[in-house]
């Protein structure tokens, strides 16, 4: 899918900030050794997806999780502790993320977890989290956090989810490009989320859903799927994940060929994906939603700047001096920002172990957003702390001339819904 240039990893890495922006990696024994020592560091544990269909997402998600860290290290860590992250592989798969969950609260017995992103192992992990009493920040995009299904130890502060982002995106594209709409996703929770949520969008602006086709993760054709869109379709909406996104792009322009209806797409169906090819051609004109852009705007700001700096990104949103290696740029930010408001809740609670988890919980909920800034740079966020969830602004970029340029950036209020839960009447 993509080049992959990062050297290889032990799997167990711990990256410590004992002295200004140190990385180092250590073996599972001295792991063990150093955690003995209470109080000594702040240990976060990672599960991040280096393999499955979310390697891609999990690749960059630990490289910004560590360029973070060293930002935070560097400034003297939080509440004058260093802080570790220890990362495992949970393969994208749902069973061993609860396996890697209990390892971080048994073995590691780290103060919080957070980092996953694939909606199928959140939705496993959420129950064993509460079970454990163990901190759970969330870098997905599942509604399921904000509809009451999960408990009170799991957040999402700093990514917006699926709802949130349809509820801003299909008045404007039943308003700009058509009403009858065939919905292209994937079959698992991620999927129905849009399905669901796109549905409810376009009906209540009078338009249709003329089709709903669910196609597996995993595979790695489409042209059986593809027959089933109507010929009287005004607009594809696609969102799609996994190795085999850019076979699933470049058949679907095969398929419509020049004569093709409006396309909106969500850019997970291109993430990791170098653009400026001859195979995607046809995107040309085509509009995706993002929710940070790719490509550097005109009107870009410094703390996208530094953030890219940090992280060692250029302009068009790939790996600095490998144009190939392309981020996926608009959900890594997540891990960076919440590591940003993990460390405003435990320095509100003073967190230096244990002692101070539900006063850092407490902390968290009681939180009602954050100021775009160098540790925010994807923009303000109004956080819900009944529900656990944020709200922010979301792009409808068009891809032109090989790049994706912003056409319209919403409110925060336009990503509002009424609550559906209030995670802070229930127990810890």
């Amino acid at each position: 899918m993509m080049k992959q240039t990062a050297l290889p990893l032990p799997r167990r890495v711990v990256l410590r900030g004992l002295t200004a922006g140190a990385a180092l990696l250590t073996a599972p024994g001295i792991v063990g050794r150093a955690r003995a020592q209470a109080g000594d560091a702040i240990r976060l544990g990672a599960p991040f997806h280096r393999t499955g269909i979310g390697a891609s997402y999990g690749r960059w998600y630990e490289r910004t999780a560590n360029a973070a860290l060293k930002v935070i290290n560097d400034r003297g860590g939080i509440n004058g502790l260093p802080v570790e992250l220890i990362v495992e592989d949970d393969g994208t798969d749902p069973k061993r993320g609860v396996e890697v969950i209990e390892k971080f609260a048994t073995e590691y017995k780290v103060d919080a977890v957070f980092g996953h992103l694939f909606s199928h192992v959140v939705a496993a992990c959420a129950p064993r989290v509460g079970e454990l009493k163990m901190p759970y920040f969330l870098c997905s995009e599942g509604h399921a956090l904000a509809a009451g299904s999960f408990n009170r130890y799991c957040f999402q502060p700093s990514i917006t989810d699926v709802k949130s982002q349809i509820r801003s995106m299909g008045p404007w594209i039943a308003a700009n490009l058509g009403k009858k709409v065939a919905l292209v996703y994937p079959d698992y929770a991620f999927g129905y989320d849009h399905r669901d949520n796109m549905t409810a969008a376009i009906e209540a602006q009078g338009g249709k859903i003329v089709a709903s086709i669910a196609i597996p993760p995993t595979e790695t054709s489409f042209t059986r799927y593809l027959p089933r869109i109507p010929f009287d379709t005004e607009v594809i909406y696609h969102v799609m994940v996994g190795p085999s996104v850019l076979t699933f792009v470049k058949e679907l322009g095969e398929h419509l060929g020049s004569k093709r209806p409006e396309i909106f797409g969500f850019i997970d169906s291109l993430e990791a994906v170098d653009m400026n090819q001859p195979q995607l051609a046809f995107l040309e004109g085509t509009y995706f939603w993002e929710a940070m852009p790719r490509y550097a705007q005109p009107d870009q700001t410094d703390f996208d700047k530094f953030y890219r700096a940090q992280i060692g990104i250029d302009e068009n949103g790939a790996a600095v001096g490998d144009r190939k290696d392309v981020s996926t740029y608009s959900h890594m930010f997540c891990v960076w920002e919440t590591l940003f408001a993990m460390k405003q809740a435990m320095e509100m609670a003073d967190y230096r172990g244990p002692a101070q988890k539900i006063a850092m919980l407490e902390a968290m909920e009681s939180i009602t957003g954050f100021a775009e800034s160098n540790e925010f740079p994807q923009g303000a966020k109004i956080f819900n702390g009944r529900t656990h969830q944020s709200f922010g602004h979301q792009y409808v970029s068009k891809f032109e001339g090989g790049r994706l340029n912003v056409l319209h950036k919403t409110s925060i209020e336009d990503t509002f819904y009424p609550d559906e839960t209030d995670y802070t009447k229930m127990s810890f």
